[in-house]
């Protein structure tokens, strides 16, 4: 039994592509050096898992699965964060119809305006308790709604991540210090709004197809 090995996906856009919103320096750390050191650590959990149920270690299967969640999720998040941006100024950075009509139109439905909407992602976002992650996701029950996942925890229950924002300090610190409401407001300018709207219109059908595609 062979464990899968995960790779570190190249960005769609070049490291200084998301100035001034996210500074070079910070889009480089944050891809070599954090997303491949979950990805490194995830593949080292799986081949020791592989090898534990080959041996029957069942100790060992049991003792590997938060090492597994953390840094796989720390993959699955970061994956779909790179593809939740883009550089500001170009048509899928603008919130128009142009760019998503379907989903601008619902979030205008949901919470009344997307200034609304961006107003209730934000405190949701400054809310966080340390470290995390704050999504716009579409569920089959629910609709659209706005959650929080703490630490590295993806969001993997059948939700559609159609947005979501890393909250934890090496997404921002380099160039925002404590400042986080600064970051928060600046992520807007650099949304990618096509990609969520392919996300939000493939629906939780497709939504584990989605996350698996993106790692």
């Amino acid at each position: 039994m062979s464990a899968k090995i995960y790779t570190l996906p190249a960005l769609p856009y070049a490291y200084d592509a998301l100035e001034p919103s996210i500074s070079a320096q910070i889009m480089e750390l944050h891809h070599k050096r954090h997303h491949q050191s979950y990805i490194d650590n995830l593949n080292k959990a799986l081949q020791s898992l592989s090898s534990a149920v080959v041996g029957g270690d069942v100790a060992t299967q049991v003792s590997l699965q938060e090492a597994i969640k953390f840094n796989g999720g720390g993959h699955i998040n970061h994956s779909l964060f790179w593809r939740n941006l883009a550089p500001a100024g170009q048509p899928e950075s603008e919130p128009t119809g142009a760019a998503a009509p379907k989903l601008i139109e619902d979030i205008k439905t949901t919470w009344g305006s997307l200034d609304s909407f961006q107003k209730a992602f934000a405190a949701a976002l400054l809310g966080i308790k340390g470290s995390g992650w704050g999504w716009l996701v579409l569920e089959a029950s629910t609709g659209l709604r706005i959650i929080t996942t703490k630490d590295q925890d993806p969001p993997v229950n059948g939700e559609v991540p159609i947005i979501g924002v890393d909250m934890w300090e090496h997404a921002y610190y380099l160039q925002y210090l404590n400042g986080k409401a600064a970051y928060v407001d600046n992520i807007w300018k650099i949304v990618n709004w096509k990609t969520a709207e392919e996300r939000y219109l493939r629906g939780p059908a497709d939504a584990a197809k989605m996350i698996s595609e993106a790692v």
